[in-house]
């Protein structure tokens, strides 16, 4: 069955997501269908076999991911950053690269050293979210 047969990407992420289809899956194919797989892909960082295999929710690496630079970059997501306060998605995936080493010279980064360490959006692998466009 191609994509054209149900409805495009979005008509495959429901057939294979269901009711519970999540919104940063949504947007990714509706993007996928405005644009197309390889140039989304390209933004996002990723391979179009991977936005396939999300799109029909059989994916075998981190959705976590994925669907960080989906929020970041194709949502613009904010995120409330317990020390900065509301705060673009790779804005605060930078801070998290940063924090991987202490630097003591600067107030701010000792600062967001201390609360990058301890926040719950420093999941193991998700500062790396491109924010290239």
């Amino acid at each position: 069955m191609s994509g054209a047969e149900v409805g495009g990407p979005l008509g495959i992420a429901r057939a294979h997501w269901g009711a519970g289809l999540p919104d940063w899956v949504a947007r990714l194919a509706g993007e996928v269908a405005a644009s197309s797989q390889n140039r989304v892909a390209r933004r996002l960082g990723l391979s179009a076999s991977v936005l396939s295999q999300v799109l029909r929710n059989k994916y075998p690496g981190s959705m976590a991911n994925v669907e960080d630079a989906v929020r970041a970059i194709l949502m613009r997501d904010l995120v409330d950053c317990p020390t900065l306060g509301a705060l673009p998605r790779p804005d605060c995936a930078a801070w998290r690269r940063k924090a991987r080493r202490f630097v003591g010279s600067n107030g701010l980064r000792v600062r967001m050293y201390r609360a990058c360490s301890r926040c719950p959006h420093n999941r193991k692998g998700t500062a790396h979210v491109s924010t290239d466009e």
